[in-house]
């Protein structure tokens, strides 16, 4: 575990009491919402109970109008749609989801999702080609095509019409389409800017299902697979997207279920547990992605659209859910190994450990691993990292920054080396010919040490609030539920404790994880820390007067709900990190 800051989250405590006292509120809680921005009592309540009815009018997105009545034309005249979409979860529950709606609404649709190593990424002219020699008169992109004005020229040369949706960041031009739907374009007054493609696409089926009663109720059964790539996605679980996250899980956890979804969640274990967004981010969405990292993501959008209720049915879904695992477990290994090798590149050779930013490539790398390996490579050194995949003279990256680097900018500020570039500030992807690898790595290390200073290599912990464990009771952990589900722009709380002692000593889990037994004030609980046996030895050693940073999680036991907490790093008091 490195080295970490802790931040200390400034806290109005006279305005957390007020908010208390307004709505009945623990004070730990009205401390947590106040100091997430939430003061005021009417948006503290939105925040804590979302409902359906928060979700924003569809058509205030820009170019919804036009992409509706397209559709329904397209289902009047029975012509072909296409659905265009992307080989990660996000992509995937996007496609599932829009082609299920047009189905109930009696179109003619089926989907397109690219080939990683086939294809690339995004929409390409030649794939507008092949649709339209399939027969398809109307295309709609989801989760990618926002950049594609090449692809948009395609489509109307050949007759076809193009309608986007996308969250990603656009150009300053935008394509020439019969709609472009995305929040980001600078002229969308949408109020919620951060949806994930799902959440793009939730809007356009919330807005073809009408706002009446029958398109409430079906919207409902959609809301689910929203989830899932909004939080696969890592966006802000705020606004919408809270109410998106919220309402899924909800259904997710309660069914019942279509045929597919129904057997994804059984093969995960997941079936009949009240599912949270670990869920989905550690166990639901690996799945997904690995079919378009290690194979075709047509498998997954295949297993989510599956409707058959019989037994020939279930058992194909149930046995294309465990080709999704066995994909996932692929990943895993593939991962691993070249995960040891980045990190040997990055410790052995100064010309890529020894800057702000590391940049590794290799031949034989699985380029639909890359991006995962990027993230470890973060976590691990604290730096932004591109990882690239050497095939055919050809280099395929992804890119992963830490919050202080903005990677997209760095690409944009080079854009003459790389053949294509994309994506956001926190992700990207590139594509670069091998022999343009050195000045890459050159030119984009250099402006990573011209932008990043050395306290943004330093990886910081926002501490929440001080909370002893004698302090640490049922109903708080309950009242503390009502903030979930946690995601990016709304963690998880931590909580600071000291001083603390260890009851025994640290047991080593897996060869890579601490069990640990706290104890302070004459209150005991079992904590675990993540990826940190490294640190037996140390904290075997110094076991008294620590410091203890934490999350609080319950967990079933032999039938009962345990509390027990989640190490977010533990230090001696002179402040050195001791996990």
């Amino acid at each position: 575990m490195a080295r970490k800051i802790w931040d200390e989250v400034p806290s109005d405590l006279d305005g957390a009491s007020r908010l208390a006292s307004a709505l009945g509120l623990p004070p730990v809680l009205a401390r947590l919402l106040h100091q997430r921005g939430l003061s005021d009592p009417d948006a503290a309540q939105r925040f804590l109970d979302p409902s359906l009815a928060h979700l924003h009018d569809p058509f205030l997105l820009t170019d919804m109008r036009p992409a509706v009545a397209r559709l329904q034309q397209a289902i009047e005249r029975r012509e072909r749609v296409m659905i265009h979409g992307d080989y990660d979860a996000d992509g995937i529950t996007s496609t599932a989801m829009l082609q299920r709606a047009l189905e109930m609404l009696g179109a003619d649709v089926g989907h397109f999702v690219p080939d990683r190593m086939k294809d690339g990424y995004g929409l390409q002219p030649s794939t507008i080609e092949h649709l339209a020699s399939q027969g398809a008169r109307v295309i709609v992109s989801v989760d990618c095509g926002i950049r594609a004005s090449e692809a948009a020229r395609r489509a109307r040369d050949l007759g076809v019409d193009l309608i986007i949706t996308d969250h990603h960041e656009p150009e300053a031009e935008l394509p020439q389409a019969v709609a472009v739907i995305n929040p980001k374009r600078p002229d969308c007054a949408y109020p919620e800017k951060f949806l994930a493609g799902a959440g793009v696409a939730l809007k356009l089926v919330q807005a073809l299902l009408g706002d009446n009663a029958a398109g409430s109720a079906a919207l409902s059964s959609f809301i689910k697979m929203a989830a899932i790539g909004t939080m696969a996605d890592v966006v802000p679980l705020v606004g919408e997207n809270r109410v998106i996250a919220k309402f899924g899980l909800d259904a997710l956890s309660r069914g019942p279920h279509g045929t597919g979804l129904e057997a994804l969640l059984e093969e995960s274990g997941l079936s009949g547990k009240r599912l949270d967004s670990f869920h989905v981010g550690f166990v639901l969405a690996p799945r997904l992605n690995a079919a378009g990292r290690m194979g075709h993501a047509g498998r997954a959008v295949d297993l989510l659209l599956s409707r058959g209720r019989d037994t020939e049915s279930r058992a194909a879904a149930r046995a294309l859910a465990k080709v999704l695992t066995d994909e996932n477990t692929r990943r895993q290994e593939s991962e691993a190994g070249m995960l040891v090798e980045a990190r040997r590149m990055v410790e052995k050779d100064p010309e890529i450990g020894g800057h702000n930013m590391l940049v590794v490539a290799s031949e034989g790398w699985h380029r639909g691993v890359v991006g995962i390996v990027a993230s470890k490579l973060v976590d691990a050194f604290w730096k932004p990292a591109i990882v690239l995949a050497i095939e055919d003279g050809v280099a395929h990256g992804s890119c992963r920054s830490i919050p202080a680097f903005d990677m997209l900018a760095a690409l944009e500020a080079n854009p003459d080396v790389f053949v294509k570039f994309g994506g956001h500030k926190q992700a990207a992807g590139v594509t670069v010919e091998v022999g343009r690898l050195p000045e890459m790595r050159r030119r984009l290390t250099a402006f990573a040490n011209r932008n990043l200073e050395p306290g943004d290599l330093i990886p910081r912990l926002r501490i929440d609030a001080p909370l002893g464990l004698r302090d640490i009771t049922g109903e708080m952990v309950q009242a503390l539920s009502r903030l979930e589900p946690f995601g990016a722009a709304n963690p998880k709380p931590v909580f600071r404790a000291s001083p603390v002692d260890l009851a025994q000593p640290p047991r080593v889990m897996k060869e890579r994880h601490l069990s640990l037994m706290f104890r302070q004030d004459g209150r005991s609980f079992r904590g675990v820390a993540w990826r940190a046996a490294e640190r037996e030895a140390y904290l075997t050693a110094n076991r008294f007067g620590l410091e203890l940073a934490y999350s609080l999680d319950q967990n079933d036991f032999r039938g009962e709900r345990v509390t027990e907490l989640t190490v977010a790093d533990v230090r001696a008091p002179e402040g050195e990190t001791a996990a």
